[in-house]
């Protein structure tokens, strides 16, 4: 398999807040940047002492316009421990170790969250925090079209608010296309005074009814899990077309839909003594997604494909489960079918935090992994079983 990544310099580093800098990023070989969809993240390769590959995976969306020729940029919070959590592995070493002219390997964009550029329909981007850095890349590339758009960017207060003159900038630029609306849920005196914020409080139904004149809108919408939800219950209560509402999601529960649904009881669950994965990684998008159980998109064992060899089988041998193959899923969509919950975060064999033991057998990977692990391991978020496989889950 090639090698993923590349190597890159940093010949920026930006403090936008008293939580978030920006990073700049060339590459060391002098080649072109690599071409990116708005809202696309890269993925960096972390070293870590006391990982078994001395280094971890950490991904964080392009903030900057995705056509821009001289850099590179992500913009990141930095995750400080609250005495439940670690400091965020990632954004500390960016934060505190990486200084400008080191180096670092990355790997070229990807992910699905993306401008949709084949309409012509408005545009609402609806960021929470730190969640504006892959749709400030959307606005950079709306900004050179004629389609109308609006930002609506929610935040404590100025102190941790980000990029502000940035989108501020693009909106004055754009004869009127642009709209730009900051909220701030508690804006200090200094604030009151600059005249940094549009509204008071939460994004609610009078901000957006007093901001949208009636259309039919493609809606982006990134931030922190709690907020996700919220937006998704206005959006949809507002009638917004579930359909048209795109977001970027890491970590368990996966569906807003199921998230922002009535709790129903849950379904007794088989532990495999495996880390609540959200919570010990960062990512820049969506930092604060904790690992929730989401009933909702639970299903039960599919029946074995008929072409499907019937020796194919995966064991779960901590958890005592076995389960024959259905010839369609990942080994990790077997196993919460089942009844687990293993660790995840990617679902796409990035993260490597569904990483385990093969103890018997082998298997195959639906795609390739951005960091193949080593031999007598498995990433389940992306394989399949080849005959009968027992994993130490």
């Amino acid at each position: 398999m090639a090698e993923a990544f590349r190597r890159f310099r940093l010949v920026r580093k930006t403090r936008e807040s008293e939580v978030i800098t920006s990073f700049h990023f060339v590459p060391v070989d002098g080649g072109a940047l690599w071409p990116a969809r708005p809202g696309q993240y890269l993925t960096l390769r972390i070293p870590a002492e006391g990982q078994p590959k001395g280094h971890v995976l950490r991904t964080y969306s392009l903030s900057n316009a995705v056509d821009a020729q001289d850099c590179h940029r992500i913009s990141v919070k930095r995750e400080a421990g609250d005495g439940t959590r670690p400091d965020g592995i990632g954004s500390c070493f960016l934060h505190d170790t990486l200084a400008e002219g080191d180096e670092v390997d990355i790997a070229a964009p990807r992910g699905d969250f993306f401008l949709d550029e084949d309409t012509e329909r408005p545009v609402l981007l609806l960021a929470g925090g730190v969640g504006v850095t892959p749709l400030l890349s959307m606005l950079h590339r709306l900004a050179a079209t004629q389609r109308r758009a609006w930002l609506v960017h929610a935040t404590e207060n100025g102190a941790v608010q980000a990029l502000h003159d940035e989108t501020a900038a693009l909106a004055a630029a754009s004869d009127g296309r642009i709209t730009v609306c900051n909220v701030m849920r508690a804006p200090t005196e200094a604030d009151r005074a600059a005249g940094r914020y549009d509204a008071e409080g939460l994004v609610d139904r009078a901000v957006l009814q007093r901001l949208l004149p009636v259309d039919d809108y493609q809606v982006y919408l990134c931030g922190p899990q709690p907020f996700m939800v919220a937006m998704w219950r206005l959006l949809t209560s507002l009638g917004f077309p579930p359909e048209r509402i795109a977001y970027e999601f890491f970590g368990k529960g996966g569906s807003l839909a199921g998230m922002a649904a009535p709790v129903a009881p849950q379904i007794p669950r088989i532990p495999v003594n495996a880390p609540k994965s959200v919570s010990k990684l960062d990512f820049l998008t969506d930092p604060d997604v904790f690992a929730i159980p989401d009933s909702h998109s639970r299903k039960a064992p599919a029946p074995m494909a008929a072409e499907q060899r019937s020796g194919d089988e995966v064991v779960f041998a901590r958890s005592g489960v076995t389960v024959a193959w259905n010839g369609k899923d990942s080994i990790l969509e077997l196993a919460e079918a089942a009844g687990l919950e293993p660790a995840f975060v990617c679902r796409a064999g990035i993260c490597n935090s569904c990483i385990c033991d093969v103890k018997e057998g082998e298997v195959d990977y639906t795609s390739d992994p951005l960091d193949p692990p080593d031999a007598g391991m498995a990433l389940i978020c992306c394989s399949r079983p080849k005959g009968r496989v027992v994993l130490d889950l």
